[in-house]
Order: structure tokens, then sequence, then C-alpha cells
């Protein structure tokens, strides 16, 4: 058994967090919204048993990685180019990326930029589609009494004021409203058309359930990491992201029409609210349009957002096999 290790480095202007794990080819695991390397604590191990080096950083914005205070320092563009350097800090000219909620497209768009630098992209929960031929937040749903969650976020402080007042609550929140264990009659006000909305005089937390107890999936000990990590940082890094969605859009304009070229898994739970997002099935049937050399799509049953957490064993499995198999 490897041991894991933690160390910094330096890439693309900030100094980055990293916990690695074992020898071999490198398979770089990029976290999401609001998570951190912890997130990707089952796979560690697992991929250095099957003979990987295996790094999961704190992004840019999270856990012991720098946080800029630029909003415009959190661009797509920003992001793979900290994996690209990270690629390089360790020492090797090539990687498998894969990525979770927002570290799917950062793995996406690392694969659709740089192919010379990575040879296979593994996404969970969030698919890869091609660029809207109108600005993100145009679109994104909205009426007098709710508003889509990333539109909610894009406003400095409002959702750091909520998200903060109750670090523990939240992170209990959101853990649990998102993964496959939360009731469906208490998800109910999250199904169909109402999904991912916020009502304006309530909040993000307003319909999300705090329960009594967590699912066997998440420790108490899982719970106190998030929670030390947040309440140390805040949440303002990881919201940031949000906040470049249209200025991603612009940035990545060149590169519109252009396919992921090199090999790619999908794996998804078929309770994870990503999927339930409107026109989302139609872009998972349809994604090797977008993937050419998509290799398979793992939809688990009873799986809600938190993928590799969730559902560690099979993730392993679907990983390893697909690295190998390279």
């Amino acid at each position: 058994m490897s041991e894991l290790k933690h160390r910094f480095i330096e890439t693309n202007g900030i100094r980055m967090h990293i916990a690695e794990c074992g020898t071999g080819p490198l398979v770089i695991l990029c976290h999401g919204f609001p998570e951190s390397w912890y997130s990707w604590r089952h796979q560690l191990q697992a991929l250095a048993d099957a003979g990987f080096h295996a790094v999961a950083p704190d992004m840019r914005g999270y856990g012991q990685t720098d946080r800029p205070e630029a909003i415009e320092q959190y661009t797509m563009l920003h992001l793979v180019g900290d994996i690209v350097g990270l690629v390089e800090a360790l020492g090797t000219d090539n990687a498998v990326i894969a990525g979770h909620d927002w570290g799917a497209p950062v793995a996406w768009h690392c694969a659709l930029l740089r192919p010379d630098c990575f040879r296979a992209v593994i996404g969970l929960s969030v698919p890869f589609w091609s660029r809207f031929p109108v600005r993100p937040t145009s679109f994104m749903p909205q009426n007098d009494e709710a508003l889509f969650y990333q539109l909610y976020f894009q406003t400095p402080g409002v959702a750091e004021e909520e998200l903060e007042r109750d670090v523990r609550h939240t992170i209990r929140s959101v853990l649990f409203s998102a993964s496959g264990d939360v009731p469906r009659r208490e998800n109910a006000g999250t199904a169909g058309s109402d999904v991912g909305m916020v009502p304006r005089q309530g909040g993000f937390l307003s319909r999300l359930v705090d329960p009594a107890v967590m699912p066997s999936w998440l420790s108490d000990a899982d719970v106190e990491f998030y929670v030390n990590e947040f309440t140390r940082t805040g949440f303002r890094g990881g919201l940031n992201w949000y906040r470049n969605i249209d200025r991603n859009w612009e940035l990545l304009g060149p590169y519109a029409g252009r396919t992921v070229t090199v090999p790619a898994l999908y794996v998804a739970g078929d309770r994870d609210l990503v999927v339930a997002f409107r026109g989302m099935d139609q872009v998972i049937a349809n994604l090797t349009h977008f993937v050419p050399q998509l290799r398979g799509t793992l939809m688990l049953p009873g799986c809600g957002h938190w993928t590799q957490q969730e559902r560690a064993r099979e993730v392993n499995g679907a990983m390893i096999d697909f690295l190998q198999k390279l």
C-alpha cells in the first residue's frame, strides 16, 4: 500500500497544494464545489494500488491552494493553465485528467485545448458539450419567485453571506441534498422544471435538507474535514468560478465547434441533479458527437451528485478498467 503524501508546487503563478499516492503513469483528479482534494480520498489509494501516480490538487480558490482576490483570475483558461503547470511541475509531459462537478469542465477543456498534454479524460457528473450560441447566463431560468442557482451565485457577497453563516449546516445540507440518499418526497421541490432554482425570498439553503443522520458514505470525520476547510477559507474562491461563466464563453470563442479528440469515459448517477437539468438527457445521449473517442458511459443507479464518494467501488473499477485499456 502506497503512502498518501501532501506537498506544494508552483504552477501558473499560484502555490497549489496536492495530495498524491503511488508511482506510474500520472492521473490528475480535479474536484468541484464545494469540495477539495479530499473528495478523491477513495480513488487515490485505489489508483496507486493499480499502478498509477494519482494526484488530487486543491483547485484554485480552495483548501490550501492560493485564493486570488480578483474574480477574473478564475477563468477556465486559468484553471486549465494551473493543471498544465501541475503536469510540468510533476516532471512528466502527459497525464490522464479526471474531473467531477466543476472539475469535469476543467478536465474536458484540458483535453480539448491541450490533447498533447492530456492523453485521456474522465468526466464525472458533468458531460462535455459544445459552446452555446449565446451567453450562458442569458438563458438560465428565473422568474418573480426564484432564479437558477448559478445566477444567485453571480453577485459577490450574497451567497458567501448565506453559506458562511453556519458552515456545518451548509456542508451537511449541500452534501446530503444533492446525494442519491435524499428521500424523493423531500426532493420533490427540486425535480423537473424546479431543479436548481433558488427562492428569491429564501436563499440557496432554504430548499435543502440537513439530515438527522448522514448517509453511510459520508462519515462524521468526512463532514468535519469539509467544515474545517471552509470555515478557514470561506466559499468565495469556489463561487468565483461561477462568476466567470460568461467570461469563459467569450474567451473560448476561438475554440467553438472543436471536439474532444482523446479517449474518454463519462460516469454519473441516475439521481444526479445535473443529469436532471433541462436538455441534459439529450447532451448525454449525443455525447459521442462532441467526444468521438468516448469509450463508455456509466450511469450508476441510485447515485446522486457526489459520484466518486457515493459509489467509490464502482467508480474505482470503472476508472481503473478505462486506464488499463488505454
